[in-house]
């Protein structure tokens, strides 16, 4: 609309009494839009003087208005209007009091701390008796007494317009729809779910189904039809919980209730609301949180399932990575009866000054460290390697953090031996 176009840019630029002017021109026309009702409040608001009294009164209509439209996002602006002009107006405890309804509307309302910390800190030095410590106000506003009726037109006296002209001339020949409905205020809805559909009811009579409009949009519903006073009653859900297959859903529209079933996209789908604060996905990249939730366990599952190898740790040596838990496994590992009998015969033939035998070996490492067979390996590989050998042992596995071990002295010897982490894992500091 034009006058609400241009009482738009003047509250944009800053010309707050050109943008009230505006704003009532655009009311001249349109007299229940709460968002009209919401603009002229900033104005009033931020006018110089400000006009507090004037932009409660707009916001507490915008209130009523938005509610009317079930629009939850508007109620919550309205409302945050009327905290701001109560605190101008020295109301602390009635500020306070809106102001928890803001919040309860939208906890994510970037201003709340602001105006939470500026009510608390005027009501902390209010004396206990003082009558501004008192609400005097409900969550909803009185209509009787701010003369708020469907299709009132809200103009001062003395201003004059095309628009209200044109407002003012009878229309008798206007048509009005039959039946007797239920008031704009009275209108409820209620709805259920089972696994395959989601069943929402508008609660309304008499509503005409030649003039009654349903949308099913895969992510929305709205619902429009004509009143008696010949305004519009709209109800919008957006986006919806998950996705709907529009193409299956339908409505019916009876006497008494308009129902509609909106058949899930995804079967089994768990819809914990109506509407849902999570961003929407792309085109090409919708998912419904059943299956974002799937997804990201299908995704831990896979990081974290055990490894069916040992981890591979870097190593300098030309030859490549040793498998370290193959050769511990071949020092470790217990002969059988038949190996143990075949190497007491072999021992019998040999001299005394021989090497010692292989379950000598598997002893001595059985006995070394309280029976850690790979402790007592790597310590009997250390006291009979060579000095270079041992060298490039302790230089590598202290420069590497302990994630790398070789017995080349020749490449270790080069520079200092990086950390170099198993595939997977992350190289911290402490405290990291």
């Amino acid at each position: 609309m034009e006058k609400a176009a241009a009482g738009a840019e003047a509250l944009k630029a800053g010309n707050y009494s050109e943008a009230v002017l505006k704003y009532t021109e655009a009311l001249a026309v349109n007299s229940a839009s709460p968002d009209y009702y919401i603009k002229r409040s900033t104005a009033h608001q931020r006018s110089t003087p400000p006009d507090n009294q004037a932009a409660l009164e707009d916001a507490e209509k915008g209130i009523i208005y938005a509610r009317k439209r079930a629009k939850r996002e508007l109620i919550a602006q309205a409302q945050l209007r009327r905290t701001i002009a109560l605190f101008m107006l020295e109301r602390y405890a009635d500020a306070h009091f809106a102001l928890g309804v803001v919040k309860k509307l939208d906890e994510k309302e970037k201003t709340l701390a602001i105006w939470e910390k500026k009510v608390g800190d005027k009501l902390q030095s209010l004396p206990a008796d003082d009558p501004k410590r008192k609400v005097t106000i409900a969550e909803v506003p009185d209509e009787s007494a701010l003369g708020v009726s469907e299709g009132k037109t809200d103009v001062p006296e003395n201003h004059s317009s095309a628009e209200s002209q044109e407002q003012a001339k009878p229309t008798s020949t206007a048509s009005k729809p039959e039946g007797v409905q239920t008031p704009a205020d009275k209108i409820k809805h209620d709805w259920y779910q089972n696994n395959d559909s989601v069943y929402f009811s508008l609660l309304v009579k008499g509503v005409p189904k030649d003039k009654a409009t349903i949308d099913i949009q895969p992510r929305s519903l709205s619902i429009s039809f004509p009143m008696p006073n010949g305004s519009t009653y709209d109800y919008s859900l957006e986006p919806l919980f998950a996705e709907v297959d529009a193409s299956e859903s339908l409505f019916t529209i009876m006497n008494t209730k308009i129902e509609v079933v909106l058949k899930k996209k995804t079967k089994g789908t768990k819809w914990k609301s109506l509407e849902t604060t999570e961003p929407v996905a792309a085109a090409g990249q919708d998912a419904s949180p059943a299956e974002d939730e799937s997804i990201r366990r299908a995704l831990l599952t896979s990081t974290s399932a055990p490894s069916d190898h040992a981890p591979a740790y870097p190593t300098s040596a030309k030859g490549g990575a040793k498998n370290w838990d193959k050769i511990v496994d071949s020092y470790t590992k217990k002969p059988s009866k038949k190996a143990k009998a075949a190497n007491k015969d072999s021992a019998e033939d040999s001299d005394s000054d021989s090497e010692p035998k292989d379950d000598d070996a598997i002893d001595d490492l059985e006995d070394d460290d309280g029976g850690d067979p790979a402790n007592a390996f790597f310590k009997k590989l250390y006291s009979s390697a060579d000095p270079d050998t041992r060298r490039a042992m302790v230089k590598s596995y202290q420069e590497s953090n302990g994630t790398a071990l070789s017995t080349n002295w020749a490449e270790v010897g080069k520079g200092k031996v990086e950390t170099s982490p198993p595939d997977g894992m992350v190289a911290r500091k402490w405290g990291e």
